[in-house]
């Protein structure tokens, strides 16, 4: 029986998506699907909603569990897909840390996983615990794909590409809706069917480089044009975003709650109005997180009550990309691959990059992409700058590359001094204790 590893599969609502996904899918539906989590509740509770979706939906699907790090050789063991879904040190304490110490300091933050001084933590406390996955994987599953869905992306991506042999992709949901929401936001709605896109950049700021409707005219005229309307409403949310259009000539992958802290423009104490009228929500992921642990006690005694749970496949890449695998059946994919050969030819070969790739039975394979707009390249450089220090940083365990990653993250830098950066980064590494290995 072929096999899916689950790594992280208390992260419950996301692994019922995609193994929900995988049992709506002919070929993978009476797959193996291990779940390998270090907390026996929620691992239980993934294990009882699993089993009665597979219960519903009439397959055959295998579920086993596998808990803590002893047991993590044989939930991988054998593997021809591994799922990675981690959050090392969750909500409490380790997202409670990135953002209380950095607030200390007057350095304030939205989402904190992907960037920033949050993203630089995640970072490092994230990527010991891959190394681990990787040798593991080296040795009882040498030609499983790694799918991994884990932030900060191109971070952790990035370093499993570069420093193991483990046949890696990361993967995010926000190619998939990029142009969707912008057509909606602008009322643009029957531009949708049959449009055409070029999505190109790194994770979470890949640029929508072309947009055309089904007849080839190019939208982008069109959303220039109603950038200004929609930034002047009060309670547009997309703001920052839409601002990218105006300033930038271009609108990109995610959310403008994360974007908002991914540069130096939009959070600052010293033009505090910009927090309103760009509609910026500080603190908005550890919000997220309370009200997601509530409601999930919620949801868990609700579905522990009903008798069956169905599932309808979503847009989740993951049960796609190992269908066309399996199949040999071409898909495409916005992925993230090291920038091998150039794909974006104005970045770096050793960065993290999110570009189209062609999956079919000999695996996924990126696409040459060449230039970004000079502007482009640029905003996406002031992020890998704080990417490559901090891989850099988890590789060499010198202190030196995390004050240095901190220093050229485009938000801390505009907002701290050097001497309260590096306070603040000491800081953190004290909170966090055993949750981050020793640095020199």
């Amino acid at each position: 029986m072929a096999k899916i590893t689950f790594m992280g599969a208390g992260s419950t609502v996301f692994a019922r998506n995609v193994i929900g996904d995988c049992m709506c899918t002919e070929t993978l539906r009476d797959w193996e699907f291990a779940l390998y989590d270090i907390d026996p509740v929620r691992l239980q509770e993934s294990a009882a909603i699993l089993s009665k979706m597979a219960q519903t939906l009439g397959v055959g699907a295998k579920i086993t569990t596998y808990l803590g790090v002893e047991n993590r050789k044989d939930a991988l063991r054998g593997a021809n897909f591994v799922v990675n879904a981690i959050q090392v040190g969750l909500y409490d304490p380790c997202t409670i840390i990135d953002f209380e110490v950095p607030k200390k300091y007057g350095l304030r933050q939205t989402i904190g996983d992907t960037l920033g001084i949050g993203g630089i933590m995640r970072a490092l406390r994230t990527i010991p615990v891959m190394e681990g996955f990787a040798r593991d994987m080296e040795e009882v599953c040498p030609d499983a794909w790694f799918l991994n869905y884990t932030n900060p992306m191109a971070m952790l991506s990035g370093y499993m590409q570069r420093y193991t042999g483990v046949k890696t992709v990361g993967l995010c949901h926000s190619v998939q809706v990029c142009s969707e929401t912008i057509l909606k936001e602008m009322g643009l709605e029957d531009k949708l069917p049959g449009r055409r896109e070029l999505i190109a950049g790194i994770n979470h700021m890949g640029w929508l480089l072309k947009l055309e409707d089904k007849d080839g005219n190019d939208l982008y005229p069109l959303l220039r044009a109603k950038a200004d309307e929609l930034i002047a409403q009060p309670d547009f949310k997309d703001k920052v975003r839409v601002d990218y259009i105006r300033r930038f000539g271009y609108y990109c992958t995610e959310s403008s709650e994360h974007n908002a802290e991914y540069n130096m423009f939009y959070i600052k104490s010293r033009y505090p109005e910009q927090i309103d009228s760009f509609n910026i929500p500080l603190d908005e992921y550890p919000r997220r997180c309370i009200n997601q642990i509530a409601g999930w006690k919620e949801e868990y005694e609700s579905l522990s009550k009903t008798q069956s749970l169905t599932h309808t496949r979503s847009k989740e890449y993951a049960s796609h990309i190992m269908e066309s695998i399996v199949t040999n059946t071409p898909y495409e994919i916005g992925g993230n691959v090291l920038n091998t050969g150039h794909l974006i030819t104005n970045l770096p070969e050793d960065a993290c990059v999110e570009v189209p790739c062609l999956v079919n039975g000999q695996g996924i394979h990126p696409c040459h992409v060449g230039r970004l707009p000079v502007q482009c390249a640029a905003m996406n450089m002031t992020n890998i700058n704080v990417q490559l220090l901090t891989i850099e940083a988890a590789v060499t365990r010198k202190k030196e590359h995390i004050y240095q990653a901190a220093m050229l993250d485009p938000h801390t830098g505009s907002e701290l001094d050097i001497d309260t950066i590096v306070k603040m980064v000491d800081d953190l590494i004290a909170a966090h204790g055993d949750w981050l290995p020793k640095y020199n």
